[in-house]
């Protein structure tokens, strides 16, 4: 755990490259769908948002969640600093609570007028594949990380464990977005504990109802427990049609238009959360 904390920059840039790379490479070779759109006309808007979130957070880092969690520590802030519990314990605990807090903050970004216009960047995406874990409007990279300094100042979860759940989040954001067509015996009892490729494509679809559902980055406990899970999409994994309506012609989905996306009007068709009924005139 020591290890961990003391080179965290080091062990989440290195975990999040392999599985990057792996999972790029799994596709090339197991694709689930067709692409609609090339590598080369994608690929440079979700890394483009990456490297600017990750600079962005890097110049935030005193009020970054691992930050937090030391801050906690050290006052005796947060339910786990006011139990004592045996490390493995406390890690567990704090993994599961970090990952239910993420798909409330994901049913919220769905629900919340404001915060779907943020939201919807990620959503833009004609394709999904791996790098398409990393499509997030800066906006909402940060307002990410300052819930989960909420969430852990509260909790007051080691700081080891807090970069063992962004390692953990990272790699399955990359993972469950993968265009990877895992055997059925591989996705079936894999999904009855971690989200997988198959499961969270359904989040992607074009229909509302579907984009509502399989909200779950990592476990995928929360979309049974709270009636959001659908196992399958309805016009089955090669018909299913990904993206956001308004945002499906290729040539206006540009990084310039997606930067400024959550502060101008809806298009003709977009609606101001997913699964509502779209007004004749977008404002």
């Amino acid at each position: 755990m020591e290890f961990i904390a003391q080179y965290e920059a080091e062990v989440r840039l290195t975990v999040f490259l392999v599985v990057l790379s792996a999972m790029i490479s799994a596709e090339a070779a197991w694709p689930r769908r067709a692409r609609v759109q090339e590598r080369g006309s994608r690929w440079p808007i979700n890394f483009a948002f990456m490297i600017i979130a990750s600079i962005v957070l890097r110049l935030a880092a005193p009020v970054l969640s691992v930050a937090a969690a030391m801050l906690a520590e050290e006052r005796g802030w947060g339910l786990l600093n006011a139990v004592d519990l045996p490390v493995w314990a406390e890690v567990a605990i704090a993994l599961v609570i970090l990952d239910l807090a993420l798909y409330g903050q994901h049913r919220a970004m769905h629900a919340v007028p404001v915060l779907w216009r943020i939201h919807k960047v990620h959503h833009t995406d004609l394709d999904l594949d791996a790098t398409s874990g990393v499509r997030f409007h800066p906006v909402e990279y940060v307002l990410s990380a300052l819930y989960k300094v909420i969430i852990v100042l509260f909790l007051g979860p080691m700081a080891a464990a807090v970069i063992l759940f962004e390692i953990a989040l990272n790699g399955f954001a990359v993972f469950n977005h993968a265009n990877l067509h895992l055997p059925r015996w591989i996705d079936a009892p894999l999904r009855l504990f971690f989200v997988t490729p198959d499961m969270h494509v359904v989040h992607h679809s074009v229909t509302g109802d579907e984009t509502n559902r399989n909200f779950g980055f990592c476990l995928t406990v929360w979309d049974r427990l709270f009636a959001s899970y659908q196992g399958q999409p309805a016009l089955g994994h090669r018909a299913i049609k990904i993206g956001v309506a308004g945002w499906r012609d290729p040539a206006t989905v540009t990084f310039r238009s997606l930067m400024v996306t959550p502060f101008t009007k809806l298009r003709p068709g977009e609606t101001y959360r997913p699964g509502e009924t779209p007004t004749a005139k977008a404002s």
